[in-house]
């Protein structure tokens, strides 16, 4: 394998690769149909966070979708740290890694097609953070607005699969986007609830409650569930329930959980300011940003602002 000294590596079918050597078949599976799954970590300070709980969300999804990738939850954890590791010397000091995988079921045989593999295709992969794109929402805020769009309900697809089809979200956030491109889009569920945007979780906090969408119509996010076992941990469960715009208004705080930000204060949903309009981080959302901060041993709104660029826009993807 001939690798450029400032390009990385991926596992792709069972050999590590230069990433431009990755080649996906066009009559794949995923990318005819969104036929796939992935799931997706990130670093900490050059360190690994979480790769099990991924990788167990990761064959779940796989169950899910029938897709048998060929090789088990423990070896599947075994060369994402090791592409990680050959990736590493890639890094800035102060810059941190996506670390994921992605599974489709493969090429559909065709007569006369010539290719000579029809198993699932499995790459894994280390995609660089963007801090600087969203440097500006730990500053600012996260500035939410919810589109016509609604989420896929769970009795047609459920959202707990992290599948490839992400057009419903997709579809949704250019929508937000096409009224301001900062925003960040939190879709209803078809009972007019709040329930999740593109890779992301919400919570709100009202009436001393942390609050967040009932896990039947949302992805089970891995920092969600962080979210979950720190708010316990400062006394303040979290408790799933139907949250509809009246109680989003009315809330004193809200925050989005995500892999990439962790814990991020939400602002305004739908231009109503949401709790103290002089503050950006409330005292909630901050006591759970110090508990993830201390988790993972990393300073991680620090790392996002190190980059803040005056100006510049933020950008959710």
């Amino acid at each position: 394998m001939s690798v450029r000294a400032n390009e990385r590596v991926a596992w792709f079918n069972g050999e590590f690769v230069p990433e431009s050597e990755v080649r996906i078949p066009f009559r794949d599976s995923s990318w005819v149909y969104g036929d796939g799954c992935f799931d997706m970590t990130r670093t900490f300070g050059h360190r690994l966070f979480k790769v099990e709980e991924h990788v167990d969300r990761l064959y779940r999804s796989l169950k899910y979708l029938r897709i048998d990738p060929g090789i088990g939850p423990e070896r599947m954890c075994r060369l994402t740290e090791e592409v990680f590791e050959r990736n590493r010397h890639l890094l800035g000091a102060r810059d941190d890694y996506w670390v994921g995988q992605r599974i489709s079921r493969g090429v559909k045989e065709a007569p006369g097609d010539n290719v000579d593999y029809y198993g699932p295709n499995v790459v894994l992969e280390c995609n660089p953070l963007p801090f600087q794109k969203r440097a500006k929402l730990f500053k600012e805020g996260i500035r939410v607005m919810v589109p016509s769009v609604r989420r896929t309900p769970p009795d047609s697809l459920t959202p707990r699969a992290k599948t490839h089809n992400y057009l419903n979200l997709i579809v949704a956030d250019q929508e937000v986007q096409s009224i301001d491109p900062e925003a960040w889009a939190i879709l209803l569920d078809t009972n007019g609830n709040l329930c999740e945007g593109l890779g992301s979780n919400i919570f709100v906090v009202k009436d001393g409650q942390i609050l967040t969408p009932r896990e039947k119509f949302v992805l089970p996010g891995v920092s969600r569930q962080t979210a979950f076992d720190l708010a316990a941990e400062i006394g303040m469960p979290v408790r799933e329930t139907d949250i509809d715009l009246y109680d989003a208004y009315n809330a004193e705080e809200a925050f989005i959980t995500s892999t990439s930000l962790c814990i991020c204060p939400v602002v305004k949903v739908n231009g109503m300011v949401i709790g103290d309009a002089e503050t950006v981080w409330g005292r909630v959302t901050q006591k759970l940003a110090d508990a993830y901060r201390r988790l993972v041993d990393h300073d991680f709104i620090g790392q996002y602002l190190e980059h803040y660029v005056e100006g510049m826009e933020a950008r959710a993807f």
